[in-house]
């Protein structure tokens, strides 16, 4: 194992004092404060979840070279992999930015596997523009072979469907979790390698392992030293130690806490020892340049204000339910890319919401006549969304929900619609929301695009989601639909935002037994109004209640519920219909709204992840047609 090619006694002779001097700055930054120990295990956070061997997929290092884009401005990118967003720095006033920066994240199987990048135009003072943004699917890149070079990619216009509005340059290299491990020692050793020729002598080894500070490392660090040096020339090359440092971390490790952060190796076994190492070592040598600790792109990419506005504890940003004056950004959980996206939604709408729904001054206000004043509006909009002037408004709706709405779904050209209210209900073309299994019965299907909670019975909706006064599903349902076989049933909620495909569907197979209407007010829906003490939008609101006889889940009740500038609630099929899950029910006119589903007892598996994100009151972005449940008789 040992080289024929030497570093020269001269060169080691005059570079001692300079290697030692950097290691010695290289250990003061390894052992850095804890407050900035903090810093870095922020960015290291998937970590604290430990990975099975059998989940591991392997380590991905995504950079971001540069990019071509149509105009100059000042330039940032964002990288969205499941639940953290990575920031660039700002390259300014050019319409080449350049940023050179890389983010290395661990792959699970199963996992996140969409990687977002959105680059934006930026502004000081306010929330800056998304201009272009691209997906790339992590998941086909896994033992494959694809190095480090790099590639262009399009980035798509947000405002408009197949139109490009420049290009990124990339680079994505995957680490399989067998090269992990190979690679793990050999970045550890290239710190010493100041001259990057990939050998060590034995001083750079000897002072590379005094600063881990472990008692087995030094003793150990000759005997790995002798072992590789086989001609005793004073010089290794850093594969060959790295294979013996490898060998020597799986018998008897000498790393036994990590020098970046401190976290203590022995908790973990052997793989997150070597992922939390590798991760956090590209962070404390400074080859991570992304700024971390952002839930979404939307929010890395906030201005000043923003910032401003969360140091005074005027707003906050984080998963779950923030209720009361703090609910000023609602984050959800998109189920095809595994990521945390933020709903769009107007900022004067939200602070006429909390000042309403979350005090008393504004539920006294609606209980002496905002609620007259809600439905007012309500019928005054869905007028005028009907007139042929509405359709003026199409094209900026479409522009406000950019990246939310996509027109290339849509059956009929925008061109189509003589009224905002046909876009609104609009149909999509077939096949745009393929079904779930469906030939199998057994299986239920999500009932509409909508942000999704889902509870096993009504007690943990109580618990983790609904705030309302005395809710109830004898209240939900009324006095015409017989609740009883529904009692400690499960929930799920649909709630639909206006940027949402409106028309809702059946999710299991069966004969409809009947529609009951009844008379409420127009609250909204959001779940600033839903998360109220004060109110009860579920049981208050208009709302129509069919049931479905099944034999696989025996009765669903099925509750289409109204909310503010909801004009109307229409059903497309009848009473004595059998339908098929998948199959069209019925649509909303303008404004946002809900569907609620609940089922028997014991009648239905609801999939986990969307228990799971509901028990952290975290909603879930669902398409129609997706997998929701499968029925538990036989």
């Amino acid at each position: 194992m040992g080289n024929e090619t030497s570093k020269s006694s001269s060169s080691d002779s005059s570079s001692g004092e300079g290697s030692s001097s950097r290691l010695a700055r290289y250990s003061k930054r390894l052992h850095r404060p804890r407050r900035h120990r903090s810093v870095i295990k922020c960015d290291s956070d998937p970590l604290t979840k430990a990975v099975s061997q059998l989940d591991f997929a392997g380590i991905a290092s995504i950079q971001l070279i540069k990019a071509k884009m149509e105009f100059q401005d000042k330039w940032l990118a964002c990288l969205s992999v499941g639940e953290r967003t990575y920031r660039s720095p700002i390259s300014e006033n050019t319409d080449k930015p350049v940023w050179e920066t890389k983010k290395s994240v661990v792959l699970e199987i199963g996992g996140p596997r969409i990687a977002r990048i959105s680059v934006y135009e930026t502004n000081t003072f306010s929330r800056n523009t998304l201009v272009g943004f691209c997906e790339i699917d992590l998941s086909e890149m896994i033992g494959q072979n694809m190095g480090s070079e790099s590639r262009e990619i399009k980035l798509s216009d947000p405002s408009s469907s197949g139109k490009f509005v420049g290009t990124i340059t990339i680079s994505c290299n995957i680490e399989n979790p067998i090269e992990v491990e190979k690679s793990f020692a050999r970045r550890v050793l290239t710190i010493a390698d100041h001259n990057g020729d990939g050998h060590l002598s034995r001083s750079e080894f000897t002072e590379l392992i005094d600063v881990f500070g472990n008692d087995i490392a030094h003793t150990k660090k000759e005997e790995i030293f002798k072992l590789a040096d086989t001609n005793c020339d004073g010089v290794v090359s850093i594969d060959e130690l790295a294979i013996l440092l490898t060998e020597q971390q799986e018998k008897e490790p000498i790393i036994n806490s990590c020098p970046v952060c401190g976290e203590i190796l022995g908790k973990n076994d052997r793989l997150n020892n070597i992922i939390h190492l590798t991760l956090c070592f590209d962070e404390g040598t400074g080859n991570q340049k992304m700024t971390g600790g952002f839930l979404t792109d939307k929010q890395a990419a906030y201005g000043w204000a923003f910032k401003l506005s969360e140091w005074a504890h005027f707003s906050t940003y984080n998963v779950g339910l923030n209720s009361g004056s703090s609910a000023s950004h609602i984050v959800v959980f998109d189920r095809r890319t595994k990521r945390l996206v933020q709903e769009l939604i107007d900022g004067k709408i939200v602070m006429s919401m909390r000042t309403l729904y979350q005090s008393k001054i504004g539920i006294t206000l609606i209980d002496k006549g905002a609620k007259d004043f809600l439905r007012y509006l309500s019928e005054k909009q869905g007028t005028q969304m009907n007139s042929l002037e509405s359709a003026e408004e199409i094209p900026q709706f479409i522009d406000f929900f950019k990246d939310q709405i996509n027109v290339d779904d849509v059956k009929y050209p925008i061109k189509h619609f003589k009224t905002f209210n046909e876009f609104f209900i609009r149909e999509l073309k077939p096949g745009a929301r393929p079904i779930y299994c469906p030939e199998n019965n057994h299986i239920s299907v999500c009932a509409a695009d909508s942000r999704l909670m889902a509870f096993k019975c009504i007690d943990d909706s109580l618990r983790f989601w609904i705030k309302g006064r005395k809710f109830s599903i004898k209240g939900l349902l009324g006095t015409d639909v017989s609740s009883d076989a529904f009692t400690n049933g499960s929930l799920v909620i649909f709630r639909l935002a206006p940027q949402d495909y409106h028309r809702f569907h059946v999710p299991v197979s069966g004969v409809i037994e009947q529609f009951t209407e009844i008379p409420g007010s127009l609250y909204t829906v959001n779940p600033i109004a839903v998360n109220s003490k004060y109110c009860n939008v579920f049981t208050e609101n208009k709302r129509v209640v069919s049931t479905i006889s099944t034999k696989e889940f025996g009765k669903v009740a099925f509750v289409a519920i109204g909310a503010t500038m909801v004009g109307s609630i229409t059903f497309t099929r009848k009473k004595g219909d059998h339908v098929t899950k998948g199959d069209e029910f019925g649509y909303f006119s303008f404004g946002g709204s809900t569907v609620i589903c609940v089922f028997e007892k014991d009648s239905i598996k609801i999939d986990e992840d969307l228990l799971g994100n509901s028990e952290r009151s975290l909603e879930t972005l669902v398409s129609m047609g997706m997998r929701l449940g499968e029925s538990t008789r036989t």
